[in-house]
């Protein structure tokens, strides 16, 4: 997976770049070196998480644990994965709204993951995925 140099974005309050990057870091979610284990997952994906994919279907965390499961066991190359446009709001205490574009080859997505963190642990909390349109 490729990643644009980074940039701060210029509408990222001075005191959300730091969470940017760091988030930055963990997208795109349930994807990349982050998920080395399902205990990484059961230890960042919030009990209630649940994703819209970019079909518009509701998928559960159980789902996706198992999706997640199906990778480990036969990794995909996303070498050619490209990430970009990140912003970041802070939503209230503790919670924040990360959103990005995702390029895989043909596909291009708008990406949005609501993460929050308690205590320098970052829990995701939702996902959701929208094909961008020719």
């Amino acid at each position: 997976m490729t990643e644009e140099a980074y940039e701060p974005d210029r509408t990222t309050a001075p005191e959300l770049r730091e969470v940017l990057a760091d988030l930055r870091r963990r997208e795109p979610v349930f994807h990349g070196p982050c998920w080395r284990s399902l205990q990484d997952f059961d230890d960042a994906v919030a009990q209630d998480f649940w994703e819209v994919g970019a079909s518009g279907r509701r998928y559960s965390r159980e789902h996706i644990r198992a999706v997640l499961a199906e990778r480990m066991a036969v990794p995909q190359d996303e070498s050619d994965w490209e990430t970009g446009e990140f912003q970041v709001r802070a939503m209230g205490a503790s919670v924040y709204l990360l959103t990005y574009t995702l390029v895989q080859g043909e596909r291009s997505t708008r990406r949005l993951t609501v993460w929050r963190r308690r205590e320098n642990r970052w829990t995701v909390m939702f996902h959701q995925g929208t094909v961008v349109a020719d």
